[in-house]
């Protein structure tokens, strides 16, 4: 695949974010080119593509399957396997927020459930504080937890129209 200096741009920038996202540019860029491409990928194309090494995009490709960006396809006539990304910009805001719900919040939870089931009754001010801030910070992100599981449920029109709707949702609960 030739890339075009206006896809050029979109991978590189796309492999800078992920970066600041918490994945390797590599897998960024990966995603980025599947994204773009109008047809399943080799690995050898994205390996020629990006000029990245070939053991490199094979692990980027497990990765980002594991995250469920992209799929493996096959075309009639070849045993290779082919490589697409899901092109969806709602299921692919909705997959990544889930991943990272399920390896970022849901461990942070149990280890504060964990944390709130070893405090113990105190008189001392300081320790008082603490396990009111640990006890806060479970509160705070079950909280939110559950607004997420209840955005998650929402029909994708709904959840477009809840977006659009943005800052005028604020008047309404005034």
């Amino acid at each position: 695949m030739q890339l075009t200096p206006a896809m050029r741009s979109f991978v590189l920038h796309w492999g800078e974010m992920g970066s600041r996202w918490g994945v390797t540019r590599t897998v960024a860029q990966v995603h980025a080119l599947l994204y773009l491409s109008p047809d399943p990928m080799l690995a050898d194309e994205i390996v020629e593509a990006l000029g990245v090494a070939r053991s490199n995009v094979s692990q980027t490709l497990k990765e980002l399957s594991g995250w469920g960006l992209i799929k493996t396809t096959h075309v009639l006539g070849d045993r290779r396997d082919h490589f697409e990304a899901y092109k969806d910009n709602w299921y692919i805001l909705r997959t990544i927020i889930d991943q990272r719900k399920k390896r970022e919040i849901d461990p942070t939870r149990a280890m504060l459930n964990q944390c709130v089931a070893e405090l113990r009754p105190t008189r001392d001010p300081a320790e008082q504080e603490i396990n009111e801030r640990i006890e806060g910070m479970l509160s705070f992100l079950d909280m939110l937890t559950n607004w997420y599981d209840q955005v998650a449920a929402l029909p994708q029109d709904k959840l477009v129209k809840l977006v659009k709707a943005g800052g005028r949702i604020s008047r309404w609960l005034a």
